[in-house]
């Protein structure tokens, strides 16, 4: 009864809280943590925490390296077309 008052609490607070972790990756890591929390030794509520935590920190982590590969391929397309351009503009060769 005490640990589905727990969880049942932990899930309320969950969805009351910020967009910042009302994020699938926080409920996630929350499910996750707090199975492992409570197997590992009744510590359900504290994993799930943990798990909320280091769900969202991946989520952050995953989010930096997209946008990171987003702005890598902008700037080779930005290249391409300048080099493009560069190659449009030069006279054609006399024969």
């Amino acid at each position: 009864m005490k640990t589905q008052l727990l969880a049942a609490t932990l899930m309320l607070s969950l969805a009351s809280t910020g967009a910042a972790y009302a994020k699938p990756s926080c409920a996630k890591g929350a499910i996750v943590g707090g199975v492992g929390g409570h197997v590992a030794g009744k510590h359900g509520l504290l994993g799930a925490a943990a798990g909320c935590a280091i769900g969202h920190h991946m989520a952050k982590k995953q989010e930096r390296e997209q946008q990171r590969q987003a702005q890598a391929q902008a700037q080779a397309n930005a290249q391409a077309q300048a080099q493009a351009q560069a190659n449009a503009q030069q006279p054609a060769p006399r024969k």
